[in-house]
């Protein structure tokens, strides 16, 4: 081999080495004890096997000020590139730690961006994995600019593309807010972190003693916050879950969701049992759900946030449809502020991205109270009435028990555009309950009755059979069909056959505003 080649090639292998070493050996093995994988190694558990290519892995840092120039590692603290997931093709970046922690300057920032691009240009998903200090302050405006290229991006593809963001490790400051506007966020029990100030900063303006884990972590941001969507034990598991939710989701918002077959449930003969006639007896949903879809395909979203309503996506004869459901087990199933920014946002994914949309009606009310009204209960339960009017993919409806006033409205009603509601024949379609409606409306009657309770007794009686039933709202053409409960499947899964090719176009705009 000519004596050019051979430098050539052994300064190309020189620096693919260096690229790959990271930080160097000392801190890969400190990431590894703190229960962490490195960037690349992070790539590998998410990306088919042997599938993963990397990009721009020769990048480097031009900041040469505060000793900058001798601290520049190729690929400057980030891993970029393409894959396959389960087949298809998917972009990724992921934060090194090892390398300055990971923290973001212009070439940092402009692989990702270039990751982004070619996630667009290529109308495929896009995970981003965060392990990052924040902003590398010794490049200053431009390590600034670089966040608010990225936020860019993540605001012109969302609703084209799926948008991942996966916290393995802190994430601070500004840096929060990519993954804020992402898709979904996924966190780790132990290592993940998100807030945007610290706790030092925390405790000099307001004295306030708090760890990390406590301002940010994994726990806060899946039960308090809302911020997290999903949580895992670790690294490994974390990444298999953001490969199974790509596993419902579509390429691209002009894209159909894979088909997997699955093995077919049908239990709806059950669901009699399941499902306590007495409103005021409480059931878990997700076992209606298992009832019907194929078997161990539900993924829940936001499981531990707004427990009285369940959202998350499952087959049905191994297509992928989005479930919103009211939650007996958890306030009576009742909207509040948190549950209707979280059924609102899910819904407006599924329409985003042509995923079917099934809900399932319990619900009494919006949670009445000085608190939710003081909060904004009426700005927020509006995002659920405006995601369902706006929402153009096929969506059908099971009313299971109570469909009470404004909150039977907000899920899924006729009037939102429903293409299909079922109702059970245990259904209560009214304004409210009976023993309310009657202390309003006959409220005279009681007072110059001679038994006030036999009376009220009476008028409950005549409410309940007059109106707390769904053959009146089917009567009005409010429900398409009474069903028995074990028919359940069946019609759903009927229904959303016929719906199949619905195409239904909203009036032409800018773009719509939601009661943010």
């Amino acid at each position: 081999m000519e004596q050019k080649w051979q430098i050539g090639i052994d300064n190309l292998t020189q620096r693919r080495e260096a690229a790959a070493a990271g930080g160097g050996a000392e801190r890969v093995e400190k990431q590894h004890a703190s229960g962490k994988l490195t960037a690349r190694e992070r790539m590998e558990a998410l990306f088919d096997d042997g599938t993963f290519v990397e990009i721009n892995d020769m990048i480097a840092s031009r900041a040469i000020d505060f000793g900058m120039e001798k601290k520049k590692k190729p690929g400057d603290g980030v891993v970029t590139g393409y894959g396959m997931v389960h087949g298809r093709l998917t972009f990724a970046s992921s934060q090194d730690f090892t390398v300055g922690g990971g923290s973001l300057g212009e070439a940092h920032a402009r692989k990702i961006c270039r990751a982004m691009d070619m996630a667009m240009d290529m109308k495929a998903p896009f995970v981003s994995v965060n392990d990052s200090g924040g902003a590398r302050i010794e490049e200053g405006i431009d390590s600034l600019a670089g966040y608010a290229d990225i936020f860019y991006r993540n605001t012109i593809a969302s609703g084209v593309i799926p948008q991942i963001s996966v916290i393995l490790g802190p994430c601070a400051g500004g840096a929060c807010y990519s993954p804020a506007i992402c898709d979904y966020i996924f966190m780790t029990e132990k290592n993940s972190q998100m807030y945007i100030t610290g706790p030092a900063v925390v405790k000099s303006v307001t004295g306030e003693v708090i760890s990390s884990a406590d301002l940010g972590g994994a726990a806060v941001h899946s039960a308090t916050s809302g911020v997290a969507h999903f949580v895992y034990p670790d690294d490994l598991s974390c990444l298999n879950g953001v490969r199974q939710l790509l596993g419902y989701l579509p390429q691209n918002n002009e894209d159909a969701s894979l088909t997997v077959p699955g093995t077919q449930v049908d239990a709806c003969g059950t669901l009699t049992e399941l499902v306590p006639a007495d409103v005021k007896r409480a059931y878990d949903v997700r076992d209606v759900i298992a009832a019907f879809i194929d078997a161990g395909s539900f993924m829940e979203v936001q499981p531990d946030f707004a427990r009285n309503i369940v959202v998350g996506f499952a087959r049905l004869n191994g297509k992928t449809i989005g479930i919103i459901a009211n939650q007996a087990a958890y306030m009576a199933g009742s909207l509040e502020i948190n549950a209707s920014d979280k059924g609102a946002r899910f819904i407006r994914f599924c329409d985003c991205f042509n995923i079917p949309l099934l809900t399932l009606v319990d619900v009494p009310a919006f949670l009445p109270g000085s608190q939710q009204e003081h909060g904004g209960i009426i700005r927020h339960g509006a995002k659920m009435l405006f995601a369902y009017s706006e929402a153009t993919v096929p969506k059908v409806s099971v009313i299971m028990r109570k469909a009470y006033g404004g909150a039977y409205i907000a899920m899924n009603s006729k009037g939102l555009g429903a293409d299909i509601v079922y109702a059970w024949p245990i259904a209560e379609i009214a304004v409210m309950g009976a023993s309310g409606a009657v202390a309003i409306i006959g409220k005279r009657a009681i007072e110059a009755a001679e038994d006030p309770d036999a009376k009220r007794q009476e008028l409950i009686d005549g409410y309940n059979e007059k109106f707390m039933n769904p053959y009146v709202a089917a009567e009005h053409g409010y429900v398409d069909e009474v069903i028995h409960p074990s028919e359940t499947k069946r019609k759903i899964v009927a229904a959303f056959n016929m719906l199949e090719n619905k195409k239904k176009a909203l009036p032409g705009k800018k773009h719509s505003n939601i009661p943010l």
